[in-house]
C-alpha cells in the first residue's frame, strides 16, 4: 500500500461545500481535515468577519498566506481552502506541489441559498447579496477555472460530491 503523502485540497467560492465535503472525505478516507478559515479564526481568537472589520482584508490575506506555506509541508491531509486563497497564484502553486487540487462550484442562486442565513461572511455584508456573489464569482472565475479538477455541487449532496472527489483521485490515494 502506498503512503498517503499527497494532500487533497478543496478550493471554491463560499457556499460551494468545501468544509462539509472535507469532513466527509476525512471520514471516508481516514485522513485529518484542516479548514483554513476555522484555523485562522482559532489562531487569531476572532471570527473572520471581525478580522476583516478590525484588521482589514490585507491582514487576513497575509495570515492566509502564512498558513498556505505551513500546509504545503504537510501530507495526507484534507484541506478546505478559504474562498479567496486562489487570488494569489503562489498559493495554488504551493498547495499543488504536494496536493491533489479540486475546485467546487455552484450556481450563484445556490450559493445565496446556502449562505443567506449566515452573518459571518464579510464580503457579503450589506447590499444585494446575489449581485455581490455574481460579481465576486465573475472576478474570481479565471482563478477557479485554472484548477484542473472541477465539480459543480449545485445539485449534489455532500456524499455525492465526496464520491466524485474520491473517483478523481489516483488509486494509490484513495
Amino acid at each position: 500500500m502506498a503512503v498517503l503523502s499527497r494532500n487533497i485540497v478543496l478550493f471554491g467560492f463560499m457556499g460551494t461545500g468545501k468544509s462539509a465535503v472535507a469532513r466527509e472525505l476525512g471520514r471516508r478516507l481516514g485522513r485529518p481535515v484542516v479548514e483554513m478559515d476555522a484555523l485562522i479564526e482559532k489562531r487569531e481568537g476572532m471570527a473572520i468577519s471581525r478580522i476583516f472589520a478590525e484588521k482589514g482584508e490585507a491582514y487576513f490575506r497575509a495570515r492566509e498566506g502564512e498558513l498556505v506555506k505551513e500546509l504545503k509541508e504537510t501530507g495526507g491531509t484534507i484541506i478546505a481552502a478559504g474562498g479567496g486563497v486562489v487570488l494569489d497564484s503562489a498559493h495554488l502553486r504551493d498547495l499543488g506541489g504536494n496536493g491533489f487540487l479540486v475546485c467546487l462550484s455552484a450556481r450563484p442562486e445556490v450559493v445565496l441559498r446556502r449562505v443567506e442565513k449566515e452573518s459571518h461572511r464579510p464580503l457579503l455584508n450589506g447590499g444585494d447579496r446575489l449581485a455581490t456573489i455574481r460579481n465576486l464569482l465573475a472576478s474570481r472565475g479565471r482563478f477557479y477555472a485554472a484548477i484542473e479538477h472541477q465539480i459543480d455541487t449545485s445539485d449534489l449532496s455532500v456524499a455525492e460530491v465526496a464520491e466524485r472527489v474520491v473517483a478523481l483521485l489516483p488509486p494509490d490515494q484513495r
